[in-house]
């Protein structure tokens, strides 16, 4: 796959590129872990989307953790995950030593990107009440989801959607949060042309958005994730497409999407608002509270960006071991979570450090 070889060129400067093995599912949660291992019930959901090696005998996971809700677990470092393997000669997985193996975790930005669509609704109402707000929220969204420093793993991009069967793009996919505070500075109150909303549309839209932006990505061969982040002030009026076609979008869409939906005020539909926003979503009760309500939602969105995790360690198995099982586990206090892999020792030999 190129995606490996490219990667592990730079990961991997001191060892060769071997091989790579990758799951049919994205993200899925994989085969059930051997019950030999008695690690009890999962109160995390460890989804692996690529492993791979690398000569002497280095082997990498790429993972993402969340909690049985969704939620992301973000912040885990290496103490916080164990390693068992399981070879030809073994009943049962066996421990591997944090200390013996040079477990880490390292960092993910040679592998990885995470783009954040942030979907506005200026249609008449917003426009006419509480525009100065929104504005002041989304630049607070903006400082708390990009990094301070412009960084090409982190990346967002900003429509708006009125009552046009058309997502606007207000500014274009960029790792500059400068960028994007100075394109929600010029929205101005005459910026629409349609006092309706087609919020239907908006979903929709985003949602083939991020899908190009995962297959763009592909292309070029980098692992990456989206988030799709729609506020709205109240229900679609353009009536253009059906809520079910939406819907469906959102719950169809590529797992490695995620889905946010910010709402504010009275009119808000908010079994709509929690179906578009099957990750996560919140509601402002009014303009004042708007700001809070964004700060809850990007936290969420920065918690899915920095809850994948590269583990790389050296594994003790050698040249003519074969394909060997192994199981990663995460665990955080009194709760924890594994999934199992495997990988290839075809030419490992002593060392990998």
């Amino acid at each position: 796959m190129k995606l490996i070889k490219t990667a592990l060129s730079v990961l991997c400067l001191i060892g060769l590129f071997y091989a790579c093995s990758s799951s049919d599912d994205d993200f899925g949660s994989g085969p059930e872990v051997d019950k030999c291992l008695g690690l009890g019930e999962n109160q995390f959901r460890l989804s692996i989307q690529e492993t791979f090696t690398a000569l002497p005998g280095k082997v990498s996971i790429f993972f993402k953790v969340n909690d049985m809700d969704g939620n992301p677990v973000p912040g885990l470092t290496a103490s916080n995950f164990n390693i068992f393997e399981k070879g030809r000669n073994d009943n049962c997985y066996k421990p591997i030593s944090p200390s013996e193996s040079n477990g880490r975790i390292s960092p993910n930005s040679q592998v990885f990107n995470t783009n954040t669509l942030l979907v506005l609704d200026l249609s008449n109402s917003v426009l006419s009440t509480s525009l100065e707000e929104l504005k002041t929220a989304s630049v607070s969204f903006i400082d708390e989801v990009m990094p301070a420093t412009p960084d090409e793993q982190f990346r967002m991009a900003i429509y708006w959607f009125d009552g046009e069967d058309a997502l606007h793009e207000l500014n274009p996919l960029t790792s500059s949060s400068e960028e994007l505070k100075a394109s929600i500075d010029s929205i101005t109150a005459d910026i629409s042309d349609d006092p309706s909303t087609d919020l239907y549309g908006a979903v929709i839209k985003a949602t083939d958005s991020a899908t190009a932006i995962l297959k763009e990505n592909e292309d070029n061969d980098i692992l990456a994730a989206s988030s799709v982040v729609v506020f709205t002030d109240g229900t679609d009026q353009a009536a253009r497409y059906k809520e079910s076609d939406a819907i469906n979008k959102v719950n169809n869409a590529n797992e490695n999407i995620s889905f946010f939906s910010i709402g504010l005020g009275s009119e808000i539909d908010e079994n709509v608002l929690k179906a578009i926003g099957k990750t996560a979503y919140a509601v402002a009760e009014n303009k004042e509270e708007l700001e809070a309500t964004f700060r809850q939602i990007s936290q969420n969105v920065a918690g899915q960006a920095h809850s994948y995790y590269l583990f790389e360690y050296c594994s003790p198995k050698r040249d003519g071991s074969g394909v060997n099982q192994l199981v990663i586990q995460a665990v955080k206090g009194e709760e924890q979570g594994a999934i199992e892999s495997e990988f290839d020792a075809t030419g490992f030999t002593s060392g990998c450090e």
